[in-house]
């Protein structure tokens, strides 16, 4: 082999690793992308169902209290 043939050789192999590099961080960024949406998404499903929880607690409550006055009422 002479030397311009080893330097293309070389510079195919410098091209591949770069490459497989660039594909690592992209999928690592999606990935991480990927995993916040998750997490926000969890988040704000937990957030509203102790929203409801507590809607409901509350509505339970004033219920049960005007159910007691109609009731006295009468």
């Amino acid at each position: 082999m002479d030397e311009k043939e080893i330097q293309e050789r070389l510079h195919a192999v410098e091209v591949a690793q770069a490459t497989g590099a660039a594909t690592l961080a992209g999928a690592q960024a999606t990935q991480a992308a990927a995993q916040a949406g998750t997490t926000t998404t969890v988040t704000a499903m937990n957030a509203g169902t102790v929203g409801m929880m507590a809607t409901g607690s509350v509505g339970l409550v004033v219920g049960i209290f005007l159910g007691i006055v109609i009731r006295s009422a009468r």
